[in-house]
């Protein structure tokens, strides 16, 4: 009986979930900003030790792959990657939009798109269009959105904006009558690992050697201040 832990370091949450064989044992989010240095390896070890689990009985490390903050997605990466290596299991990536995806699909009509939003700052986002089936429409992008945006796709059929960034973006597509928001929707661990027991049993796992986050932007530092005497 395969389990697997999976992590989600994508953006300001940080989540470890545990599943077995698809179905989820334990999960653990922390809604604290800038935690998941500090943090993501007591999840992980808090997780396992409330389901009695030991580490070398995971068959499997599971990790949301981006779009997403450039910083949690190296910590999430590179602690899967050590976990695996340790471990000598397979490594399972998982689209961070295609997991919010998930948790969604099941509510919306059959007709209907599924559009997840992850906040890219000022008014852009990192998002992507997909059927219910999770059959990709648009690609995952980044994308600047105005009063227009998606109004060719939104004039066809209903379209559910979700994550932080379809809040931000709402003042500005809600005008649009087939335009649905849906509260409450962040990234999670916990469809990172429905989905990756997917993965798991048609084998498609990545090589730890080559495999990176799906960043979308280069990484954008910060000059540090100058301190006036």
């Amino acid at each position: 009986m395969a389990y697997i832990i999976s992590i989600d370091t994508a953006t300001s949450v940080c989540s470890v979930a545990l599943h077995q064989q698809g179905r989820l044992i334990a999960s653990q989010h922390l809604h604290i900003d800038k935690s998941h240095s500090g943090l993501l390896t007591v999840l992980i070890r808090n997780t396992l030790e409330y389901a009695g689990l030991r580490m070398q009985e995971l068959g499997a490390v599971a990790v949301s792959a981006g779009p997403g903050s450039y910083t949690g997605l190296r910590i999430g990466t590179s602690t899967a990657k050590g976990l695996c290596y340790a471990l000598d299991v397979p490594l399972i990536a998982v689209n961070t939009l295609e997991a919010m995806a998930h948790e969604v699909a099941a509510f919306v009509p059959d007709d209907a798109l599924l559009c997840p939003m992850i906040d890219a700052r000022r008014m852009e986002v990192y998002c992507m269009l997909a059927t219910r089936q999770l059959q990709p429409v648009a690609p995952v992008q980044a994308k600047v959105v105005e009063a227009g945006s998606f109004a060719d796709v939104l004039s066809q059929q209903p379209v559910y904006f979700f994550g932080d960034g379809a809040a931000k973006c709402q003042p500005l597509l809600s005008h649009q009558a087939q335009a649905r928001f849906v509260q409450g929707v962040v990234p999670s661990a916990v469809p990172v690992g429905a989905l990756a027991w997917q993965k798991f049993e048609k084998q498609q796992v990545e090589d730890m050697a080559y495999f990176e986050p799906l960043y979308l932007k280069e990484f954008q530092g910060s000059k540090p201040k100058t301190l006036v005497s």
